[in-house]
C-alpha cells in the first residue's frame, strides 16, 4: 500500500513563505492498493491537485471515504476535475455513516449559493456503497472504522494490507471524550502495533488548555498514545493554520527529545503535502 498526502493543514487552507515545507492545503490522502484501487480519504483542498494527477494518468475509477462533514475536509470536492468527466466512476463509501448521510453531505456542497454547479449536473457516475460499521474491503485493503472524539462525530480508519497497518485519526481529541467518541484505552488498542499512524496534533499543551472541547489534540497527548500503542512511525497531522514551518519543526524536535528520553524506537515527523509512504 502506498499513501500520499495531498493536504495536512487544519481548519482552513493557508499560503505564504512560512508554509512551504508542509504545505497549506487541507486534508486529502490518496491510498494505492497493491490490487490497483485508488482510495481517496477526505476532500479538502488538496484534492484539486490529486484530481489533476489522476486525470493525467487517465484513471477513471475511485473509491471515496470521508472522516466527517466539517468544511475543511470537503471544500475541495467541487474542484476535483474527474467529477466532470463522463467516463469517471466514483464509489462513495457510506461507512460508517447511516442512510444517506454522505449523499446529503456531498449534495449540500454543490447547492447554490454555496457553489454555482449543482450536484445533479456532474457528469461522472457516482454510486454509494451501504454503510458498514465493521471491517470492509476495497481490493486488497481491509478497512476498519472507529468513532472519532470530535464535535458532530466522525470516523477514523485502519487500513491493512499484506500484514501492514496504517491508522488515520485526524480531528480526534484525546483529552476529552465527545459524545460517540471512544476512550483512551480503545484508541490505544486500535493503534496497537501500527506501522504508520497519522494523528491530529493541532495544539501545543498551552494552546490546548484554551481550546478544550474543540475536537483536536495536543501533540504531547498524541505522542503518549503512539508510545503506549507501540506504533513504529508517527506523523503529526491536521497542522494548525497559524503554525509555520519553523514552529512545526520545533514541535517535531520536542517530540524526538521526549522519545529519546523514553528510550523507545518511535520515528516521529510532521506530515506535509506531497509526502509518500510505502507499507
Amino acid at each position: 500500500m502506498q499513501i500520499t498526502c495531498w493536504g495536512s493543514r487544519g481548519s482552513i487552507p493557508v499560503s505564504g513563505r512560512e508554509y512551504l515545507k508542509y504545505g497549506g492545503d487541507t486534508t486529502c490522502l490518496e491510498i494505492r492498493a497493491q490490487s490497483g484501487e485508488v482510495i481517496i480519504v477526505d476532500a479538502g483542498t488538496g484534492i484539486r491537485r490529486l484530481g489533476n494527477k489522476l486525470a493525467a494518468e487517465k484513471r477513471r475509477k475511485y473509491h471515496f471515504i470521508i472522516t466527517h462533514a466539517h468544511w475543511d475536509h470537503l471544500m475541495g470536492f467541487p474542484f476535483f476535475s474527474p467529477i466532470y468527466d463522463q467516463g469517471a466512476e466514483f464509489v462513495m463509501h457510506r461507512c460508517p455513516f447511516p442512510k444517506k448521510f454522505v449523499e446529503n453531505m456531498v449534495t449540500r456542497i454543490m447547492t447554490p449559493p454555496n457553489f454555482p454547479v449543482r450536484y445533479s449536473a456532474l457528469k461522472a457516475r457516482i454510486v454509494y456503497e451501504q454503510g458498514c460499521p465493521t471491517d470492509f474491503k476495497i481490493g486488497s485493503v481491509t478497512i476498519r472504522p472507529i468513532p472519532l472524539s470530535h464535535p458532530n462525530m466522525g470516523s477514523g480508519y485502519k487500513f491493512t494490507e499484506g500484514g501492514r497497518a496504517f491508522v488515520f485519526l485526524t480531528d480526534n481529541e484525546l483529552g476529552f471524550t465527545h459524545p460517540g467518541g471512544c476512550s483512551h484505552r480503545e484508541y490505544v488498542e486500535f493503534c496497537s502495533g501500527a506501522d504508520l499512524l497519522f494523528h491530529d496534533a493541532e495544539y501545543t499543551p498551552a494552546e490546548y488548555e484554551q481550546q478544550i472541547l474543540w475536537g483536536h489534540s495536543a501533540y504531547t497527548d498524541v505522542l503518549d498514545l503512539a508510545l503506549e500503542a507501540g506504533v513504529r512511525r508517527l506523523g503529526l497531522f491536521h497542522l494548525n493554520q497559524e503554525r509555520t514551518d519553523d514552529q512545526m519543526d520545533a514541535i517535531v524536535d520536542d517530540c524526538r527529545r521526549r522519545i529519546a528520553a523514553a528510550g523507545k524506537p518511535l520515528e516521529c515527523f510532521a506530515v506535509g503535502a506531497d509526502m509518500t509512504f510505502s507499507l
